[in-house]
């Protein structure tokens, strides 16, 4: 792929769910041939106007197996000013992976001829992964992650090819690793510290790692351990992002969602919602206004050249969770449009080494959170993404 060099005023890189194929772990915990297509194709609207189900059109139900359609992707995600994919990578431990042949084969074939790297989604698989449990079930843990300081080591050298790879994208002449839950590592620091060290001994520059940071916090640090609260602390935002730079990572990934919702529900249904989360293991159906969404989506401590702001284009987790979900309504490529701006002037001060959005997503189908064609939009989103990033609008 002829990737002819641009001057845009972001590198967006867009998160990507390499899920949709079918493994022997999804087959025996939520049914033969199982993928997210399955909770895409289901859902149903909830209410009058409720854009329910979200049928894909340019790439149809693809099967990530086909080298065609992630040629295809990319292609499409080229064309519209993205720089490169996100891809999230399972790894639990002792060498236990999954989901991760798209990647693998992308990685050996040297197919397609596009940016990428790589983000960590650290946690354990639950009953509740991929499907909502009602009620009163119990949440049952499928696969566990571990964490030790040999593995640190293995995990390593397994991603080692792809961080020397050519088309893995670097900040600083260092290759970007992405951690979705940073403070589940219980000895976060040394492992930043194994990885640093590996990397320069096997003629790295270094790494550059990226934390998700949630401006809206839930949980405290009491004596260097997460402890997790009903209310959050919306007092220091700064507080949080430092409390993961600190612990050696070189940028955080700045998410304001969370936050958004809070600040227009107000703290004491948000308090009666966590209360509901975790004692009956339910929720409600929770409704909010896009564009309302986006006047709180980024913060003054987004302009700091160690902080990356997120793209979000829009939100249904009903395929997944049903009634107990959150929708953005009011979600049009217009209003991203707004969005995009707001985060471009946020980024403008900024080295163009660190001028990066990170796009949430490319193709979380079954949270309602992609860019990539529906039959509703068609490639809204992505004309309104290139218009605000490549050209001049």
């Amino acid at each position: 792929m002829n990737r002819k060099l641009h001057m845009k005023k972001a590198r967006v890189i867009a998160f990507y769910l390499p899920q949709f194929h079918p493994i022997p772990e999804n087959d025996e915990w939520w049914g033969k041939g199982f993928t997210e297509w399955m909770n895409v194709a289901k859902a149903t609207p909830l209410f009058k106007g409720h854009y329910q189900p979200h049928i894909p059109t340019d790439l149809g139900f693809y099967d990530l197996r086909l080298s065609e359609t992630r040629e295809e992707q990319a292609k499409l995600a080229a064309e519209y000013g993205i720089e490169g994919f996100c891809y999230w990578h399972y790894w639990f431990g002792d060498g236990k992976m999954l989901l991760e042949r798209p990647f693998k084969e992308v990685l050996e074939s040297g197919k397609p001829d596009f940016p990428f790297c790589l983000a960590w989604a650290n946690g354990s698989w639950t009953s509740r992964t991929w499907k909502n449990v009602n009620g009163m079930s119990k949440s049952s843990t499928l696969i566990k992650q571990i964490y030790t300081e040999d593995d640190y080591v293995k995990h390593f050298y397994h991603v080692l090819p792809a961080l020397k790879d050519p088309r893995y994208i670097c900040v600083d002449g260092k290759p970007l690793f992405y951690v979705h839950d940073p403070l589940d590592i219980p000895d976060l620091e040394r492992f930043v510290e194994i990885w640093r060290a590996l990397a320069k001994e096997n003629g790295l520059k270094g790494i550059y790692f990226v934390a998700k940071a949630n401006a809206l916090s839930f949980w405290n640090i009491v004596d260097g351990k997460q402890v997790h609260t009903l209310k959050p602390d919306v007092s220091n935002v700064q507080k949080q992002y430092d409390e993961l730079l600190t612990k050696g990572f070189d940028a955080v990934n700045s998410r304001e969602k969370e936050r958004s919702e809070y600040i227009l529900s107000g703290s004491t249904l948000t308090l009666i919602d966590r209360i509901f989360a975790k004692f009956f293991k339910t929720g409600r159906l929770k409704k909010y206004d896009m564009a309302k969404i986006n006047e709180h989506m980024f913060l003054e401590e987004d302009k700091q050249e160690n902080v990356i702001p997120t793209l979000i284009p829009n939100w249904d987790r009903t395929p997944r969770a049903g009634k107990a979900s959150t929708i953005y309504y009011n979600d049009t490529p217009e209003v991203f449009g707004g969005q995009i701006k707001k985060a471009l002037n946020i980024i403008e001060g900024k080295r163009q080494e660190h001028k990066i959005l990170f796009l949430q997503a490319w193709n979380e189908w079954a949270e309602g959170n992609h860019v990539e064609p529906d039959i509703k939009y068609g490639r809204g989103y992505l004309e309104v993404l290139k218009s605000r990033i490549v050209n001049d609008d």
